[in-house]
């Protein structure tokens, strides 16, 4: 054996085997390598995306709640308020209601008191006449009036 041919032969079928994975190998492993460096890039990008859309689904969901405590607070102030002008309100109400009884009571105590009046001078002019009555059954006399009289006031 010759070294010369062995090692032509050796070099061409290398060339030959290099030619052959360079033709029919290579493109299929490439095309492999490629497709997953897209699909690494695009995972790579995907999560880049959902870190930046996390973020800003963040600060969205703090201004919301920060306008949702804002809102609250107004709210709560406008509730506050009116809670305040309904209580006026009811003092008020109760304040009318309130004169309106007194003004009927101090009316039902002055019929009260006129028919009291009333019903006293009528009391009064009777006891008057019959202290007329018995004084002028009687004999006059100063001191029977007197006794008389001092009767009838102490009836009155």
């Amino acid at each position: 054996m010759n070294i010369n041919f062995t090692l032509i032969s050796q070099a061409m079928a290398f060339a030959i085997f290099i030619w052959f994975t360079v033709r029919f190998v290579w493109p299929p492993l490439m095309r492999a390598i490629e497709n997953r460096q897209k699909s690494i890039a695009d995972g790579l990008a995907a999560g880049e995306r959902g870190r930046n859309e996390l973020e800003l689904a963040s600060h969205r969901s703090a201004d919301v709640v920060r306008e949702a405590k804002h809102r609250a607070t107004d709210i709560i102030t406008q509730a506050e308020k009116r809670a305040a002008e309904i209580v006026e309100e009811a003092k008020a109400a109760a304040r009318d209601e309130g004169d309106r009884i007194i003004v009927g009571a101090k009316a039902e105590v002055e019929q009260e008191v006129f028919r009291a009046r009333e019903t006293l001078r009528q009391q009064v002019a009777d006891l008057a006449l019959a202290g007329a009555t018995k004084i002028l059954r009687r004999e006059v006399d100063a001191k029977a009036h007197a006794d008389l009289l001092a009767s009838i006031k102490a009836e009155l």
